[in-house]
């Protein structure tokens, strides 16, 4: 399988991007694991043991949708394949276990293929196992099957004979506050800043992430800063997108407590923005009401507050 430095594929989705630059730093990698695995096997881990694999799995059919992550576990006694399929949609897709397989026998078939014969054909050739994984942040629960054996219809009655495997489930909107809060490293800081909430509730979850974010190193806060700027930003009102540009420029942990402190008062900014906008669209709609009902101008100066200019432009607009 090829070694090489990774190259990320094209994609539309935001999210993949994102989250397969992430991962492709073995420590975040290394980080999704003991942080949400449960299995004696995680903690034997060292990130040195990790190399990311230089290529995509993904069908072409699905490539529009979704991505992929693949790591190598080396050791002198240990050889593991770790797969992680990002799902970054909205909606469930309930072929995930079918489309595992397909990936998961793709890269056995490579490693097959990629063996030398007097070694595939000996006694002792063993295709390494695969530890599979999704890696979810859509609002709705997960409902796909965790394992393959129930996408078999009949299988409760050939359950000796046929193919089984389960995967694990990375679902970010399902864990809760305290647990990301409490791991303070990158990945749970970023599940939770992913977690569908507004902007207000952004800046409240950044300040209580703070004293984790502090001792991070400058690598790991750049994670956190290039995370808020490319996949966070976009959701946030226009008004605001410039500022946080600018706020986001930081590249010390210690300031990350500024850092949140601005983008709270760029927010309210927009905040108060947003709401003296709508007070002039309401006075406007007011006065040409009344200027369809011809009244006086100077009447509806008084009863808006608008300035001759103002219904002078709103009366030509109408004319038109």
């Amino acid at each position: 399988m090829p070694e090489n430095e990774w190259k990320p594929r094209s994609s539309h989705h935001p999210h993949d991007k994102g989250y397969r630059q992430l991962l492709t730093d073995k420590r975040v990698f290394l980080e999704l694991l003991k942080t949400f695995v449960r299995e004696d096997w995680v903690a034997a881990i060292d990130a040195d043991d990790l190399i990311l694999v230089n290529k995509s799995y993904v069908l072409q059919d699905f490539s529009e949708k979704e991505a992929d992550i693949v790591y190598k576990l080396k050791t002198r006694d240990k050889n593991v394949i770790f797969y992680i399929l990002l799902e970054l949609q909205s909606t469930v897709d309930y072929l995930i276990p079918f489309r595992l397989l397909l990936y998961m026998v793709e890269i056995w078939r490579e490693i097959y293929n990629n063996t030398p014969q007097n070694e595939r054909e000996s006694k002792n050739f063993r295709l390494p196992p695969i530890i599979s994984g999704v890696l979810y942040n859509g609002a709705n629960n997960w409902t796909a099957a965790s394992t393959f054996k129930e996408m078999i219809s009949s299988y409760q009655e050939f359950a000796g004979y046929i193919l089984d495997f389960s995967y694990i489930l990375f679902d970010v909107n399902r864990y809760s506050e305290e647990d990301l809060v409490k791991a303070a490293n990158v990945i749970a800081s970023i599940f939770l800043l992913d977690q569908k909430a507004r902007p207000e509730t952004l800046v409240m979850r950044l300040q209580k992430l703070a004293e984790a974010i502090k001792t991070m190193t400058p690598d790991e806060f750049r994670h956190i800063t290039t995370w808020l700027k490319h996949i966070i930003k976009p959701k946030m009102p226009s008004g605001v997108q410039a500022k946080v540009d600018s706020i986001l420029e930081a590249n010390n942990p210690m300031e990350v407590e500024q850092m949140i402190s601005n983008l709270e008062i760029a927010l309210d900014e927009m905040k108060q923005e947003t709401l003296l906008q709508g007070k002039l669209e309401g006075k406007l709609e007011v006065a040409k009401n009344l200027l369809l009902l011809n009244v006086d101008v100077n009447t509806i100066i008084r009863a808006t507050g608008l300035n001759l200019e103002e219904i002078n432009t709103l009366k030509r607009q109408l004319e038109h």
